[in-house]
């Protein structure tokens, strides 16, 4: 069953009746719905190409939220084989919120990484529901120094509200890991693709995702804070949310116009929940094509390229 967000009611009281209906047909096989069915499915179709066309931000917000999203499990299973996952930052402990290791992209070795929600209770409380903490960090700089030494591309995959703002965290020295993982992206001279899949928060996720390349899905967000942290910030109201979102340019539309992401990938009509093995296949064809786009250039090239596009960001507004 799908959970629908508050902005598909029209939606959802369709596919209810739709429910109900087959249900009828299938406890007296004599009553005929077929056409009422169909009529009822064209009208969800209808509906939902003009609630998605016309989306605003905050709605965005909602749909590269939702439960049911795929997030970094399913792209590694579907997308890589071989996957194996190293744990530990070898200096304190490990953190199940950043997943990373080695893995085959279509035959080729590369390095993957990413923040893995969870999609459950117990997942969610095991991977910290997507916010690392600084030995997250730490793994995947240290993951990264080997990619970097046998010249592997690494593929990151961001997810997560932002990083883990415990004093447990801050104790550790959070903001001091996620800038050596920046500096560590911005370093290595191997290709680095990011790929936002769901939500992009603030360092937590540029920590990973200072790629030559960088990509959104349709529906996912990128911003400095989440709109309730910049609500909260500017009128001390968390409530106007909405309000924070449409003014902080943080969908793919809007970070694809400021030179901040090189592409978008569409997602079904729906999101991609609705059709998440469209959608990872998907992006599978646009980290295929940017590898080999990238593999022509050497690693000092490729490290020049990446720091340049970084510095490049806003100056031609």
């Amino acid at each position: 069953m799908i959970n629908y967000l508050d902005f598909e009611k029209p939606i959802s009281d369709l596919e209810g009746k739709i429910h109900e209906l087959k249900k009828l047909k299938s406890e007296d096989e004599s009553i005929d719905t077929s056409e009422e069915i169909g009529r009822l499915e064209t009208r969800v179709r209808e509906a939902m190409e003009e609630i998605y066309a016309k989306l605003n931000p905050w709605q965005k917000t909602q749909v590269s939220r939702h439960p049911q999203r795929p997030h970094f499990i399913d792209y590694a299973k579907r997308l890589f084989a071989d996957f194996t996952p190293l744990a530990g930052d070898r200096k304190f402990a490990e953190d199940a919120a950043i997943q990373a290791g080695f893995a085959r992209f279509r035959g080729e070795p590369v390095v993957l990484i990413g923040q893995e929600k969870g999609n459950d209770t117990k997942s969610r409380i095991k991977h910290n529901f997507g916010s690392p903490r600084p030995e997250g960090y730490r793994k995947a700089i240290r993951i990264m120094e080997m990619a970097d030494r046998f010249g592997l591309p690494v593929i990151s995959l961001v997810d997560t509200a932002g990083a883990y703002p415990g004093v447990g965290a801050e104790e550790r020295g959070q903001a001091e890991a996620i800038a050596r993982s920046t500096e560590m992206c911005l370093n290595i001279k191997a290709p680095v693709i990011s790929v936002v899949i769901g939500e992009g928060g603030s360092g937590g996720a540029i920590a990973i995702a200072t790629g030559n390349r960088v990509y959104m899905l349709e529906h996912a967000i990128y911003s400095v804070i989440s709109p309730e942290g910049a609500a909260s910030i500017l009128w001390r109201d968390s409530s106007r949310a909405k309000e924070a979102a449409s003014n902080m340019k943080i969908t793919a539309e809007d970070l694809k116009a400021l030179g901040v992401i090189d592409g978008i990938i569409p997602e079904p009509i729906g999101g991609a929940h609705r059709g998440p093995e469209t959608v990872i296949d998907q992006t599978g064809d646009t980290i295929a094509g940017a590898l080999k786009e990238l593999s022509v250039l050497s690693g000092e090239d490729l490290r020049k390229a990446r720091r340049q596009k970084f510095l490049d960001i806003g100056r031609n507004l």
